[in-house]
Parts: C-alpha cells; sequence; structure tokens
C-alpha cells in the first residue's frame, strides 16, 4: 500500500461517530474502508471495534450491501467482467458468501452482451493488421477486463473470421 498522509490531529470516539456515519452514508463502504478510517481519526482498536459494532447495528455498514453494489456498479459502470470483480472485493477482505451473492447481481444475458459489446468496441478501433494478431490482442484486453478466457475466445472466434 502506498504511504498515505495521516492525519496528526486526533479526535475523540464521540467527534468520530457522526463523521463515519456521514462518511459510510452517501456511499457504500467494506469494512476495510472503515475501518482505516477510523484508525485515521486517530481512535485505537478498541474503540475502532466498538465504532464498528455501532455502525454495523444501524445498518451503516453492510457487507452484503456493499459487495452487490460495487459488483453491480463496476459491471455497468466499468464493464468489468467476473474474475476482476471478484479479485477487487477479495482485496477489500468481503467474505466468499458475499462474493457469491454479489455475483449474483449479474445476469448471464447482461454479461454475454457486456462482453460482446466489449469486444465489438475493441475491434472497431484496432482495425488491420493480421487477423490472428488482432484476436490474441482483444483476448488480452478483455481478460484484463476481468472476463474468462474461454467466454473471450469463443465470442472472438464468431467476431473475427
Amino acid at each position: 500500500m502506498d504511504e498515505q498522509v495521516r492525519r496528526t490531529e486526533k479526535i475523540t470516539k464521540q467527534q468520530a461517530i457522526p463523521k463515519i456515519e456521514y462518511y459510510c452514508s452517501y456511499q457504500e463502504r467494506c469494512h476495510k474502508e472503515v475501518i482505516s478510517k477510523l484508525y485515521d481519526y486517530g481512535l485505537n482498536t478498541d474503540e475502532v471495534g466498538e465504532v464498528l459494532a455501532r455502525l454495523v447495528k444501524a445498518d451503516f455498514l453492510n457487507e452484503e450491501r456493499f459487495a452487490r453494489a460495487y459488483a453491480g456498479g463496476k459491471f455497468r459502470q466499468k464493464g468489468w467482467g467476473r474474475t476482476r470483480i471478484i479479485r477487487e472485493l477479495k482485496m477489500r477482505d468481503i467474505s466468499d458468501y458475499c462474493i457469491k451473492k454479489a455475483m449474483s447481481e449479474i445476469e448471464d444475458d447482461d454479461y454475454e452482451a457486456r462482453l460482446i459489446t466489449q469486444a465489438e468496441k475493441y475491434l472497431a478501433t484496432h482495425k488491420g493488421g493480421i487477423k490472428w494478431q488482432l484476436k490474441q490482442k482483444a483476448l488480452k484486453h478483455l481478460v484484463a477486463k476481468g472476463y474468462e478466457y474461454e467466454q473471450c475466445h469463443k465470442i472472438l472466434e464468431r467476431l473475427i473470421k
């Protein structure tokens, strides 16, 4: 993790609660982000645990809700594939159960349609050259976006003849 500038002024647990509630209310957050923010405020481990429990109880923080929103958003907005979304969720220490629930947000038909759109978009901007090289570059691009190799290969076989 890159060096981050940490807050030099420490605030009390009572001062941190409204700030962290606001932080959680305007965007879904994972536990890892919230814990990091609380430590930035200068809270100790016991206080972080207490505030975290309070946030979960008040439904400001919900790991499953975060995972669903994250997966759906990254798929719809950035066009990420399942493997990239799963990798990113695991980096945020999201449980396997919540990851499975998040993946249910992505319908198979929508997923394949998005993959085809991504492939067509790439092929439209990279014309010419040898077909097998174009196919390899497109395959590399799609896999980097998080789509499964076999599915990408199958789609590109149909699109590049």
